[in-house]
């Protein structure tokens, strides 16, 4: 992906979006931009992130990728209406944290959902043969029950993918492990119940983070414009935005719920 791109960077603040579920497509564009940030030598990022979270392993490699960023650029974040889970993660990569009063913040934990279809499939006279190399190698599958020694392993790998959650938060918020699991359990707050618990900096607007991004780099807010990242949209979407919008995100939702079934996710899920 190649964005058209102005002279003069020092003298501008690059801006990222992070909508929707974080997952596959999300992270290469996210992770490219960022390469980008880096490439031109922006002093500061404004990161908004308006996100339920999404999967461990792409919230991961996101997070990794703005603290390499953050040694030579300031990233100031932007909580928009939700940055929960997945969301909060990637925030900890930031060096601080804005949200509004009303953002929709926390749910500081892990879920896995498997879906058990064996009682329907009784009654339709299908049955499965299954065979495998090991006890545990069909777990989660949809066509029976857990057994009690398969839910004992998946909670160890929920429990573990927890702590390294716990640890990131503690660590970006300098905060204790014992104080970040005291509100980490999946629990949602407002952005003002966030400030109080230490999660976010400040509470403030979009055009607020922007301000405190040109401030750190020693800019002047009232002359500094950003330069936006964007994601070239399809054809579909430029010609019908409203429609075509609405059916990209019910299609980007169905494509999340098929690809990310039977995985641990840092997300939250009302």
């Amino acid at each position: 992906m190649i964005w058209p791109f102005k002279p003069k960077t020092r003298k501008q603040i690059a801006r990222l979006e992070v909508t929707g579920a974080i997952f596959g497509d999300t992270r290469k564009r996210v992770l490219k931009a960022l390469e980008f940030v880096q490439e031109k030598k922006f002093p500061a990022l404004l990161l908004r992130i308006d996100s339920p979270g999404g999967t461990v392993g792409d919230s991961q490699e996101i997070y990794s990728a703005l603290m390499r960023l953050r040694e030579k650029t300031k990233i100031v974040a932007s909580f928009g209406n939700i940055s929960a889970s997945g969301g909060v993660y990637i925030g900890m990569g930031a060096t601080h944290i804005v949200a509004n009063p009303g953002t929709i913040t926390g749910s500081i934990g892990v879920i896995l959902r498997g879906n058990n279809l064996e009682r329907l499939f009784e009654r339709l006279g299908i049955s499965f043969k299954v065979i495998k190399s090991g006890p545990y190698k069909d777990i989660l599958s949809f066509d029976r029950q857990l057994t009690p020694e398969e839910e004992v392993i998946l909670q160890e790998l929920i429990d573990t993918s927890y702590l390294q959650f716990v640890q990131t938060v503690a660590q970006g918020r300098n905060l204790s492990v014992e104080k970040v699991k005291s509100f980490a359990d999946g629990r949602i707050f407002t952005g003002e119940q966030a400030l109080s618990l230490g999660v976010v900096d400040r509470l403030g607007t979009e055009e607020d983070a922007r301000c405190w991004a040109a401030e750190l780099v020693g800019l002047d807010p009232n002359k500094t414009k950003c330069y936006n990242i964007e994601e070239p949209k399809p054809l579909l979407t430029r010609l019908l935005p409203g429609r075509a919008s609405i059916l990209g995100t019910s299609l980007e939702l169905v494509k999340f719920e098929l690809s990310t079934n039977g995985q641990p996710l840092w997300l939250y899920r009302p």
